[in-house]
This record gives structure tokens, sequence and C-alpha cells, in this order.
């Protein structure tokens, strides 16, 4: 086994150069649906509709997703989970699955999320998970145009975020492996 590292004088007079640096993003915050435009107060209250779509027996924290694409279209999803929880696919990648499935190469112009928490309020924005952090980073990546969130529960306060790559700062990208 190796001794620790002494200190000596020199080693405490070392000069160390470091740079410090800060992130932090602007994001809008409404007190209630009713504040927003009409297309995203349609589109949350859509992903407030689909929740009532999650299978989650397990947590019993329902989420719904909705996706208007460039094109107009929408796809909505929501979390579903299994018993081998807490293996499951959330209600963000289940709608980047299906747009990449349904609409290949078409970029999603905003996401609404919500949820439902059977075991508590629903009153303030959730943000999605780690992974589908990484997820919407891999999609706005591939199709090259910021993916803006709408984040609400059933009432209360809504977060807008005009891009989710915001949410995962020195993210992990495809330029990482080559």
């Amino acid at each position: 086994m190796m001794d620790p590292p002494t200190c000596s004088g020199d080693f405490l007079s070392k000069q160390v150069t470091m740079n410090k640096k800060e992130y932090q993003f602007d994001y809008e915050v409404y007190e209630s649906i009713d504040d927003l435009t009409e297309e995203d107060k349609w589109l949350l209250d859509e992903a407030r509709e689909v929740t009532q779509h999650a299978y989650a027996p397990y947590s019993r924290f329902q989420v719904g997703a909705v996706a208007k694409l460039n094109n107009g279209e929408i796809i909505a999803g929501s979390n579903q989970e299994n018993a081998s929880f807490p293996a499951g696919l959330c209600a963000e990648r289940v709608v980047l699955a299906s747009v990449s499935s349904l609409y290949p190469k078409m970029p999603i112009e905003t996401i609404a999320i919500s949820y439902f928490n059977n075991n508590g309020e629903s009153n303030h924005p959730i943000s999605p998970c780690g992974i589908c952090r990484q997820a919407l980073q891999e999609f706005r990546e591939k199709t090259k145009q910021p993916i803006r969130l709408i984040l609400g529960g059933m009432h209360g306060k809504v977060f807008i975020i005009p891009d989710a790559a915001m949410l995962l700062p020195l993210s992990f990208t495809s330029t990482d492996l080559q």
C-alpha cells in the first residue's frame, strides 16, 4: 500500500488556474393554463387528458405528453409501466418513438407534458426525467430543431421552456462517440 501524499511548502504555494463557468436559462412561468395562447392551452389540455391512458399501477403517477410536429400532426403518449418496475416507458419517450416511427425525421415543434399523481397533488409543473432529457436531446440533434416544452399539472402554474436541450447542460451526444 502506498503512503498518502504529504503537504510541502511547494505543494501549498503552487498556483492552479481554474475558470469558473455558470449555466442558467430563462423560461416562462404562467399562473395557470388560462394565461396561455389558445394553441398552448389546447396542447396542455390534451396532455392532461392523455394521462388517463397511462398504465401506472406501481407508481400511480400518470403522465401524458402531446407533441405538435412541424407538419401540424399531433402525437400523444402516456407512461407505460410493467411488473419489473421501475423499468417502463415514460410518456415523453413514447411520443418520441411514435413520432420517429410514424413521421421519420419530422421535427417536433412543441411537447406539452402533464401528470396526475394518485398519491398526492398534481398542482405544479414537473420536468422530464434524466433518460427523457437525453432522448429529447438526441431527437433534437437528429432533427436539428429545438423542442419547446409546456409543463403543467392538472392545475396551477405552467412553465414554458424554449428548448428541451436547456434541461441537459453538458449533454453527451453522438459527436462524443466520433
